[in-house]
């Protein structure tokens, strides 16, 4: 190889890597595409898991609240909530469960970070723990790394 590298070389290093990335982000774009579309989770999409998003981003949990690591880290992480409340494959119990919760808040312990009643209905409550346990049967690919979230 000579010492000093040429206009030409130059030019085919330049074209030939960015071909190269190219390529990849292609392909690593088919496989997110193919990824998402053949999720068996999206066949359980209804309208109750849409309304529990809309009630989600309504109050904007995200801010104090992490779904699949996304989000703020004040409050737990909610992507497996329904799995460690042991309610998963119950959706009755999980909205007694997360009814019982989000009516009990704030609690009024001195120095703990506290929850603030949003005095959802009784509907909002149900489409919002559906959506959770929605969230909750994604496959998140062992995320959260520990049962706490």
């Amino acid at each position: 190889m000579r010492e000093v590298m040429t206009k030409s070389m130059a030019r085919n290093i330049f074209y030939g890597g960015s071909l190269f990335f190219i390529l990849i982000f292609l392909a690593l774009s088919a496989h997110s595409h193919w990824y998402i579309v053949n999720s068996e989770n999206s066949a359980k999409l209804n309208d109750s898991v849409v309304r529990g998003k809309h009630v989600w981003e309504k109050h904007a949990c995200i801010n104090c609240h992490s779904i699949m690591g996304e989000g703020a880290y004040f409050a737990p992480e909610v992507a497996n909530v329904m799995t460690r409340w042991d309610v998963l494959d119950d959706p009755d119990q999980a909205f007694e469960v997360l009814k019982g919760w989000m009516e009990s808040q704030p609690t009024g312990i001195e120095g703990r970070r506290q929850m603030p009643n949003f005095n959802l209905s009784d509907e909002e409550i149900r489409d919002l723990a559906n959506f959770l346990i929605w969230t909750d049967n994604i496959d998140a690919q062992d995320w959260p790394p520990n049962d706490a979230g």
